[in-house]
């Protein structure tokens, strides 16, 4: 064989840039490849901050199993879905990908253009319902503690403050309704012209603009169909209702636990603690704009924001009603989802009219 065909042994350069990489770079690139996303997380003071955490982080700080954020992967196709579990409730909606605690929202695609409106407005109610809840409790301590514990807090307008929970859920709701809404609308308006032009000349052109228009309204009519669905099957079972009581949950449990600890059955040594910690080097000094680095060596906690008033304000909020009792008590959520169910549906009766 000539030497001109003997393949060369020393690496191209293409070789020698790869080999010169540190291999922890290689590694961080491989880790940051599996499963870490970036969530943007608002507590329940409203405030904001980008993390980027693999989907074990988030299973452990909200509860949820695998099966339950592959409805919120965006590579993959899943129907509108609305879920309540034990510590926190799934939203697939249109837009809208996003995990409720009964004390922060963790929300993806949130740099989307569609979705920075929805997070504008959910940051602007959640600010309002912690000064809202914050007020009533003072009150409550100026009072001299004359209510009995399980009076609501309301508004200064006699309305009632909804759980954390609810005034997330109903952002949600009212983001991907209104989106249906006014593509559904939007559609309307273009259609009729269309017919009409169709009807006064019918030509290929016309006949084209006719054909997409019938495209596009299969196809909005199929996802207005999805989300009246997924709020109906929610509205006739009070037990999938019930479990999206998050706030009541979290008191029954610590009612629960300070219960335990004041039989004077004392431990020696202090109960291990639920890591539900992100792992995750964050800042909050930039408001929504903060963003976090992940780093597989550097693992920082993102703490629970915890307030003075968080407490008794959630005993507050949690009323009368008992999601645990025979008799599922389930109106003020009922009443909120019947809201939504009943525009969604107004909706797609407006699409199968044109």
């Amino acid at each position: 064989m000539r030497s001109d065909q003997i393949p060369s042994s020393k690496p191209d350069e293409a070789d020698r840039e790869l080999l010169s990489r540190p291999a922890t770079s290689l590694i961080t690139a491989r880790k940051k490849g599996t499963g870490v996303r970036a969530w943007l997380l608002l507590d329940s003071t409203g405030q904001a901050q980008t993390v980027e955490v693999g989907k074990h982080a988030i299973m452990r700080r909200t509860g949820l199993p695998a099966r339950d954020l592959r409805i919120l992967d965006p590579l993959l196709s899943y129907p509108s879905t609305v879920l309540g579990r034990e510590r926190a409730i799934v939203i697939n909606l249109e837009h809208i990908k996003a995990i409720i605690t009964a004390q922060e929202v963790l929300l993806l695609n949130s740099k989307d253009p569609s979705v920075t409106p929805f997070v504008e407005e959910l940051q602007k109610r959640l600010t309002f319902h912690f000064h809202a809840t914050k007020a009533q409790v003072r009150n409550f301590f100026l009072q001299g503690r004359k209510t009995d514990g399980r009076q609501s807090v309301e508004n200064r307008d006699g309305s009632k403050v909804l759980p954390f929970e609810f005034v997330a859920l109903e952002a949600c709701l009212e983001a991907a309704c209104s989106c249906l809404e006014i593509e559904a609308k939007t559609l309307e308006q273009e259609a009729h012209p269309a017919l009409d032009k169709l009807t006064s000349k019918i030509s290929t052109l016309n006949l084209e603009r006719v054909r997409q228009i019938k495209s596009r309204l299969v196809a909005i009519t199929g996802r207005v169909q999805k989300v009246r669905d997924e709020l109906e099957h929610l509205l006739d079972d009070d037990e999938d209702m019930a479990e999206m009581y998050l706030t009541e949950k979290l008191v029954n449990l610590e009612n629960s636990t300070a219960s335990s600890f004041s039989n004077g059955d004392e431990m020696e040594d202090d109960p291990p603690e639920m890591d539900d910690s992100l792992p995750v080097e964050a800042s909050r000094e930039g408001g929504h704009g903060a963003s976090s680095s992940y780093d597989p060596d550097i693992q920082a906690d993102i703490p629970h924001v915890h307030h003075p008033f968080s407490a008794l304000s959630r005993t507050l909020t949690s009323t009368t009603r008992s999601a645990m009792s025979k008799h599922l008590d389930v109106e003020e959520l009922e009443m909120l989802l019947e809201a939504y169910f009943v525009q969604v549906d107004g909706t797609l009766n407006k699409l199968s009219a044109v």
